[in-house]
């Protein structure tokens, strides 16, 4: 049994990263799936992953992180756990330049 654990759990840890953020990083929030529960809108497949980026304000602990939220979020706590945060990396290729007509 200990052997079969131990390849298991080889197997996993190459997989596994540990996240960890910085005050002032921008992150991702998961949106929690929720059968039959509309979100943003919109309910199944086409919902939203991901929202954001928010700030991260404040490190609590090893794992929980205190958010600036936007006020329409003003109803939710703003204290998230590390495995529903992504990273934002800035893109400047997504960017859209336009002229004016």
């Amino acid at each position: 049994m200990k052997i079969a654990q131990s390849h298991q759990m080889s197997y996993t840890d190459k997989r596994r990263k540990d996240l960890e953020f910085l005050v002032g990083d921008m992150v991702f929030l998961k949106v929690i799936p929720m059968k039959g529960v509309m979100r943003f809108g919109v309910r199944g497949k086409l919902r939203q992953r991901y929202i954001g980026p928010f700030e991260i304000l404040e490190r609590l602990g090893d794992l929980p992180y205190r958010m600036a939220l936007p006020p329409r979020f003003s109803e939710v706590y703003n204290v998230f756990h590390v495995s529903i945060l992504r990273k934002y990396l800035a893109d400047t290729s997504h960017v859209l330049n336009y002229e004016p007509l």
